[in-house]
């Protein structure tokens, strides 16, 4: 049993606003030159908001952009899948229907850490064949609506602990059509991942009921539906709170998992909690992807920018490319690092402080407000597409600028 001094350390490393802290922390040690990894050249903020702001109107000329979540990898291709999965369920109560949309949205997030370069996903019904994070989620959509994640077969349409803790190898190989010819990065580490969210959710009847579905949240942070109205950080401290014992990365404090956190010499901080940079950007990029499933269910949810940029490949790529964080060491793009190392801590701290720095230019050259423009929108516009076309203009085949060993659970 966890004391309250550590209570309350775990509880402030769930905090989105000691993400921000942490991170920008690291940012004025950097701009000081504490720093043995990096450079900053924070004059060229402003020509990245300049390739942001061309991406996004070549993408979306009205500017009306939605938000970055894991809805829009489902429309890849330009198939309705959500059009499909909302005949299936037409005949559930609204309630329901919220339910297995979180059901699916959760199970396809956990599963969309890097693909590596060399997989693809072949979708019959459109004869089209996606990468990357549109594979995985083409992929995890098709799992979903065949049943793959729930024990019941008159109900397909969700996903349960038992169905989880029964999945394996043989499943998701099937799944994401793996091969030798066709391999996926991270393949154990996905099917460990699942394995354990359904233990986690059958441990906890009381947030997740008696059959451990995810969609039961909607249940817990709504009472009911009662409430109309929630922020956005309550949706990922829920997440935090409930789902913390699944992650892979053995980050502990005073035995309680922390998840996405990670320790750095210029975190600061005080307390038990200091030294330690929290992240969560798997849980993160899951609150931004349950906007539109609360939305639809007919809740608001508000203040958006309460949550961060997400530090992965395409946001921190971007900023390595287009040379606002310049490595010291020659070797750096040669090496393979992994996500305990320093300088992926520092380059992930990185990228969540200098999003915050270029939110307002992006808005600037697009005249949007804040709340016209929140940081969901940005991502989506927005910094993910640039950093991706920007990899892809420097690089064949378009991957990320450095190289991480993925266990397919952070990256």
């Amino acid at each position: 049993m966890k004391n309250d001094v550590t209570a309350d350390a775990v509880a402030r490393l769930r905090s989105p606003a000691t993400i921000r802290e942490r991170c920008h922390n690291i940012l004025q040690a950097v701009e000081a030159g504490q720093s043995t990894h990096f450079d900053l050249q924070l004059e060229k903020l402003d020509a990245v908001a300049r390739q942001v702001e061309a991406v996004t109107r070549r993408q979306y000329p009205d500017l009306n952009i939605p938000y970055h979540s894991r809805w829009r990898h489902f429309e890849a291709g330009a198939v309705d899948r959500k059009a499909q999965l909302d005949a299936c369920i037409a005949h559930l109560d609204s309630a329901a229907q919220a339910r297995a949309c979180i059901d699916l949205t959760l199970i396809s997030v956990l599963l969309d850490a890097g693909a590596g370069a060399q997989w693809s996903y072949h979708e019959t019904g459109s004869g089209q064949t996606f990468v990357r994070s549109e594979g995985l989620g083409v992929a995890s959509f098709h799992g979903f609506m065949q049943g793959t994640f729930s024990s019941r077969r008159d109900d397909p349409y969700r996903v349960d602990a038992q169905a989880l803790k029964q999945i394996n190898m043989a499943d998701l190989v099937a799944l994401f059509q793996v091969s030798a010819s066709n391999p996926l990065v991270g393949l154990e580490g996905r099917v460990e991942l699942l394995q354990r969210l359904g233990q986690s959710l059958s441990a906890n009847p009381t947030v997740f009921g008696a059959e451990g579905r995810p969609g039961c949240l909607f249940d817990l942070l709504t009472h009911n539906a009662q409430v109309r109205q929630l922020p956005a950080a309550c949706v990922l401290q829920a997440l935090l709170d409930h789902l913390s014992a699944i992650w892979l990365t053995g980050n502990t404090l005073n035995a309680e998992p922390l998840g996405d956190c990670w320790r750095h010499p210029l975190a600061g901080g005080e307390g038990e909690s200091a030294g330690w940079v929290p992240f969560h950007k798997l849980s993160q990029w899951l609150t931004y992807s349950l906007l539109e499933p609360f939305q639809w269910a007919g809740i608001t949810l508000t203040d958006l920018d309460g949550l961060t940029g997400l530090p992965e490949y395409r946001n921190g790529g971007l900023l390595l490319d287009m040379g606002v964080i310049v490595p010291r060491q020659a070797d750096f793009f040669a090496r393979q690092f992994t996500a305990a190392d320093d300088a992926i801590i520092e380059w992930r701290a990185l990228t969540v402080a200098l999003i915050d720095k270029l939110a307002p230019r992006i808005r600037q050259q697009l005249q949007k407000s804040a709340d016209e423009m929140p940081l969901a929108c940005i991502l989506e516009g927005g910094t993910w597409a640039a950093g991706r076309e920007v990899a892809r203009q420097l690089r064949e085949g378009g991957g990320p600028p450095l190289n991480i060993a993925s266990d397919g659970t952070v990256f």
